[in-house]
């Protein structure tokens, strides 16, 4: 499963959801929904503003889990 690392790249820049809502132009929210693993997509241009405001790449926004399937 793939996660954002939103929360832990905020943190690190010591920066808040607000904050990356205010320089991505999208809503609060929409952030929030990001941040908590809720949001069911996320547009290549999306990324791309996250990369620039963070100045970080799109490795450093995802997360992937592999898990180990059962049986």
């Amino acid at each position: 499963m793939i996660h954002f690392n939103l929360e832990a790249l905020l943190a690190e820049k010591g920066k808040t959801r607000y904050w990356l809502a205010k320089q991505a132009g999208m809503s609060h929210q929409n952030i929030t929904k990001m941040t908590r693993n809720k949001a069911k997509g996320i547009r290549l241009e999306t990324i791309e503003i996250f990369c620039q405001v963070l100045e970080c790449t799109p490795n450093d926004l995802f997360i992937i889990d592999f898990e180990e399937p059962e049986g």
